[in-house]
């Protein structure tokens, strides 16, 4: 991972993002407030425009970077927890490019970011139901030795795996918990929005 790569995963994105707005937010109309995918639009949008006037040094300046304009320009809870994912990402990856290893140790910063604020857990019906299996298939990828492009890859499977396995689970966490048994049968916008990102990492580093 470099500093160009980490720049064009989160253009990566923000066009996934527009590219499947009306779909987050027909799942957030279901289960929540109907704004997952405009919120997340309007913070990846932002987010690509400030990352344009941005000469960083380091990987972690691109993220870090794109976790605060996300807090500022995400409503709702989206911003602190997916913001704070990023900037939580972005601390450790002082360097112009870091390892398969290091970029591992650091999603691992973000989910556990995303734990402590939204106080969830596997099986909650949230976004962690795709990144922490994502996290896992790209930890166990480098441990094999794999390069990024190969973990990259089976953590967007992962992710996606954990996205769709949200349907048959009632919520227990944020506002699709306030519908109890209503909240089943229907997938979670924001682990449906994870698997987007982590889709386009494994894009974007096989394209190198």
């Amino acid at each position: 991972m470099d500093i160009d790569l980490a720049r064009t995963w989160v253009q990566a994105i923000a066009a996934a993002v527009d590219q499947h707005k009306d779909h987050l937010t027909q799942l957030d109309s279901a289960i929540g407030d109907a704004d997952h995918g405009i919120n997340m639009q309007r913070g990846f949008s932002a987010a690509t425009a400030a990352l344009a006037g941005l000469e960083p040094d380091t990987v972690g300046a691109v993220l870090v970077k794109t976790g605060t304009t996300l807090i500022s320009t995400v409503g709702g809870a989206s911003g602190p927890l997916y913001g704070g994912a990023f900037r939580a990402i972005g601390k450790p990856l002082d360097a112009p490019t870091v390892t398969p290893g290091q970029f591992a140790a650091a999603l691992a910063d973000g989910l556990a970011s995303v734990r402590k604020l939204g106080a969830a857990a596997p099986g909650d019906k949230t976004m962690i139901d795709a990144y922490a299996p994502a996290l896992a298939a790209f930890q166990q990828q480098v441990d094999a030795g794999a390069d990024l492009a190969a973990a990259a890859l089976a953590a967007a499977d992962a992710a996606e795996n954990g996205m769709r396995a949200t349907t048959p689970m009632q919520a227990r966490k944020g506002r699709a918990s306030y519908l109890g048994a209503r909240s089943i049968g229907h997938q979670d916008p924001g682990a449906t929005s994870t698997a987007l990102i982590f889709r386009a990492l494994a894009e974007t580093a096989v394209a190198r």
